[in-house]
């Protein structure tokens, strides 16, 4: 591969849009470009809400407008359409070396076509396992079998595949794809912006919720949770930021249990979101139990521990054992009760000290092990590897398969 090679990613999600996806490919291009790559991206233009930052420089990225839902998000089949269709005519325009394409497995086929027919390699990005999300998401039966179908073909055809932990690598096996030529990268948080330097938003008492707010997660936990001990500490709040599909029925709820002590923030920039995380008791992850999603390690939870902030995780093992190995915080079975009892502990916590002694530890931790520069540096890697490498053609489900040395660790 030489300094030229040209690269293309291809996602609904890049920078400015807040969320996991969008850093971690936003990382993702700078590294390629910093190692000398011609890097475009195509994406989607963002939604009102997003912060207005501009493109990195160096990077082109050639925007779309795209069907959002009401909380501005691509999401849903119309929505993706809305994305993959016009993407066929913008991917065959594009010249490039290896094709990088991020999920829903929708887009990740039609990048695996038009890489097929100009006989070029492409990587893809699997940050998660969407036929086990629409399984969650109680889908007929019909769409979860197209979606199990394309997410398979996608999976055989890729060059290489990014999983961001072993847990996702272990689902994508089952659903066929050769462990041979799965990197499993990690997950990271940008540790040089969620830091522990990061100034407090706030010196009140209260616990923070950033993100999405999903069925899948069900917040509203921590509602209930709050309800159980708002009388003991009257001047405790529970603050809440991003958006997502439940933040409606989150809104109707904390009027009805806690009237005027739960506030919703909108989308807020990563500088203001670290801000708000570092003065907080604690920073709320949850996972619902048994949906689909058990493997999954939220974000959330690395953004908090790089600023030294206790996490408190509702959910199951994958999660919670994260927190608990690395001392992360509490976590605790999904129920209110569970819940309410790990807040008063850290609210204990915070008050004698504990918190402030534990923060230097807990960044340490999530520098060595979860940042997102070193993160992208892998996936660079197997990107950079892929570049000049033979497509796999249609119909081939095993050609191209790279050597295990090839491989990027973690």
């Amino acid at each position: 591969m030489t300094s030229t090679a040209q690269v293309v990613i291809a996602s609904r999600l890049f920078p400015p849009e807040v969320n996991a996806a969008a850093f971690r490919l936003g990382a993702l291009a700078r590294g390629l470009s910093a190692q000398g790559m011609d890097v475009s991206v195509l994406t989607t233009t963002p939604p009102r809400q997003a912060p207005p930052v501009p493109d990195e420089s160096g990077i082109r990225v050639r925007r779309w407008p795209v069907l959002r839902d009401a909380g501005g998000n691509v999401r849903g089949y119309v929505q993706y359409m809305s994305f993959d269709i016009p993407l066929v005519v913008r991917m065959i325009g594009q010249r490039f070396d290896v094709a990088v394409a991020e999920s829903p497995p929708t887009t990740g086929l039609v990048v695996a076509l038009i890489s097929a027919l100009k006989r070029r390699p492409f990587v893809y990005y699997a940050a998660d396992v969407w036929t086990d999300g629409v399984i969650s998401m109680g889908a007929p039966g019909i769409v979860v079998s197209v979606m199990r179908a394309m997410e398979r073909a996608v999976l055989r055809r890729a060059h290489a595949i990014i999983s961001v932990s072993e847990e996702v690598t272990d689902r994508l096996v089952l659903l066929g794809a050769e462990r041979s030529r799965i990197s499993t990268v990690g997950n990271g948080i940008d540790t040089e912006l969620f830091t522990p330097d990061a100034t407090p938003a706030s010196s009140e008492s209260y616990f923070v919720y950033t993100g999405t707010m999903s069925e899948w997660q069900q917040p509203d936990i921590f509602i209930r949770a709050f309800a159980l001990l708002s009388d003991e500490f009257p001047d405790l709040r529970l603050r809440f930021f991003g958006q997502g599909s439940v933040e409606g029925d989150l809104r109707t709820l904390a009027q009805q249990l806690v009237s005027g002590r739960v506030e919703f923030g909108g989308v807020v920039s990563p500088p203001e979101s670290a801000s708000w995380i570092r003065g907080a008791v604690a920073s709320l992850v949850s996972i619902v139990p048994g949906i689909g999603y058990d493997f999954a390690k939220p974000t959330k939870t690395y953004a908090a521990a790089a600023i030294g902030t206790p996490v408190l995780f509702a959910g199951p093992s994958a999660g919670a054992d994260l927190v608990r190995g690395a001392g992360l915080g509490r976590a605790v079975e999904f129920t209110p009760t569970a819940v309410a009892s790990a807040m008063r502990e850290l609210l204990a916590n915070a008050g004698d000290g504990t918190t402030e002694r534990e923060r230097t530890r807990r960044a340490s931790w999530a520098a060595q092990h979860v940042s997102l520069r070193a993160v992208a540096e892998r996936v660079a890697r197997v990107v950079s590897q892929a570049a000049g490498s033979p497509a796999r053609k249609i119909g081939d489900d095993s050609a191209g398969t790279p050597r295990g040395d090839e491989r990027a660790s973690q």
